[in-house]
């Protein structure tokens, strides 16, 4: 009895070793991930060729190893939808979430809401976030969810000039409206100390669960200070300026102004009547020349740790920027330069090298990281992996790419039309393939609309259905259709009165 009694549990122990080991062999071969997040940078990167001046080193190697999709586009032309909508699953028509506020865990129906990196803290990951991922301090100041293990340092400038480097700008000469550079050190700014904590928990994770971090850096968004040396890459006198043909926006609809009615971000015209055209351009380049630095410094780690090979590496930004062209200066708008946004997957099993056209959403982070990590797939994300597509390019997508920017105002994006419908019926289609920089409306009053109408139905199909109004305590950059007009931040818009 004895005997048998030593053997039972003999078998026992060796059994429960075998599955501890068995498991902890699952965890520890499954991928790490690390996520990089650019705010407000357009395709002004090398990877999609979007400025020809434009120099990113870190980034052209990261695609190297990649597959980057050209024809990316955010769900928003704004920081918190945008990244709501990245990290919940969901568009923004389902969240009602299109201005700056509000959080989206003050709303209840949201406050349970898993969120992609909880989907994989719930799945055994260390969680770890540095710098802009959510926007501005959403979720830093919250006792309940967490929304990770290890919170890095916050998003910030950092060092700042004593004054503005330009003039006053309009609409009460916001503080964030700034360019320029002036003497300090790449060291004092705020993504330099969100490289640094990055390399820092790259250099010292410890091996007991496979890890999700979160890097999210502030620059090219405003101001746009960098030191001396990168200004020094883009020369003023011979910087390659966007083109900007005079009444490019002679053909849209009056309702395209009503998105970005009034805004601190100066439109073209104070721009070229301050000079500042150029020296924007040039700032907004040298930051992005600056930011890809520090993806450098992160990536530089990754590939000198034991993580090396294990990795899933993803970039993106939030969307696009504006640098004069279609007359207006940052983002709020649905055609490319604020839609259109650089996304990179690196890692085991991807090709590097590749590049696919496919359209791709924003949305499909959440699904297609999970999918790739071997996660069971996230419940209730409206998302599409595209795992599909980095196993073979070429592989068709099932729907185009969709961007709202409040209720009511859609564009739409297949490989080669962009459909924009607008709040109060305001259309526009663009042929991307003969003409990238949409400057020609093909269907403008006075054109021939008859001839896109396949075109027109096919795409206004994928148009939601069902639309979220503004969610309590929505603010800031806000738009909405009442009874008697429409208001922007709760002011009624008088249509003649010119755009602010």
């Amino acid at each position: 009895m004895f005997q048998a009694k030593t053997l039972l549990v003999l078998v026992t122990v060796v059994l429960f070793g075998a599955a501890t080991v068995a498991a902890a062999e699952t965890e520890h071969s499954r991928p790490n991930v690390l996520m990089i997040a650019i705010d407000d940078l357009n395709d002004w990167v090398e990877p999609l060729g979007g400025h020809p001046d434009v120099k990113t080193p870190a980034m052209a190697k990261l695609a190297s190893r990649a597959v980057t999709f050209t024809n990316a586009h955010c769900q928003a032309p704004l920081c918190n939808p945008s990244r709501t909508s990245i990290m919940t699953g969901l568009r923004p028509t389902s969240t009602g979430v299109y201005g700056l506020a509000p959080w989206f865990r003050t709303l209840p129906e949201f406050k349970p809401r898993t969120t992609l990196p909880q989907h994989f803290q719930n799945h055994g990951y260390q969680t770890l976030i540095g710098g802009k991922i959510f926007h501005g301090t959403y979720g830093r100041n919250e006792k309940q969810p967490m929304e990770c293990d290890v919170w890095g340092p916050a998003s910030s400038v950092g060092v700042k000039p004593k004054q503005k480097l330009i003039p006053p700008t309009p609409n009460g000469n916001h503080p964030l409206m700034d360019w320029g550079t002036f003497p300090h050190r790449d060291e004092d700014k705020g993504d330099w100390e969100v490289a640094s904590w990055a390399v820092d928990q790259i250099e010292s994770m410890q091996d007991e669960k496979p890890f999700f971090l979160s890097v999210g850096f502030f620059l090219p968004h405003v101001p746009c200070y960098a030191t001396q040396k990168w200004f020094d890459l883009y020369p003023e006198d011979s910087l390659t300026m966007p083109p900007m043909p005079t009444g490019d926006r002679s053909d849209t609809p009056q309702s395209s102004w009503y998105i970005h009615w009034n805004l601190p971000e100066p439109r073209t015209d104070w721009l070229e009547a301050n000079d500042q055209v150029r020296p924007l351009v040039r700032a907004y380049l040298a930051s992005i020349s600056f930011v890809d630095s520090q993806v450098g410094r992160v990536l530089d780690a990754l590939e000198k740790s034991p993580y090396a090979d294990n990795t899933i590496v993803v970039l993106w930004s939030d969307h696009g920027y504006h640098l004069g062209e279609k007359a207006i200066s940052g983002k709020n708008s649905l055609w490319a330069r604020s839609t259109r946004v650089p996304l990179l997957f690196a890692g085991p099993g991807i090709a590097g090298g590749v590049k696919c056209n496919q359209p791709a959403e924003l949305l499909d982070l959440y699904p297609t990281l999970a999918s790739l990590a071997g996660l069971p797939a996230p419940e209730g994300v409206e998302g599409l992996s595209l795992k599909p597509q980095l196993v073979d390019p070429t592989a068709a997508r099932e729907r185009p790419a969709i961007c709202t920017h409040n209720k009511g105002n859609h564009s739409v994006c297949d490989t080669r039309w962009r459909y924009i419908r607008y709040l109060d019926g305001g259309e526009e289609l663009y042929d991307r393939d003969v003409d990238p920089n949409e400057f020609d409306n093909l269907i403008a009053p006075g054109n021939d609309r008859a001839q896109y109408a396949e075109v027109i139905d096919r795409l206004s199909g994928w148009l939601p259905k069902q639309q979220r109004g503004l969610a309590k305590g929505s603010a800031h950059r806000i738009l909405e259709q009442r009874s008697d007009g429409i208001y922007w931040e709760n002011k009624k818009i008088d249509p003649s009165q010119a755009p602010r």
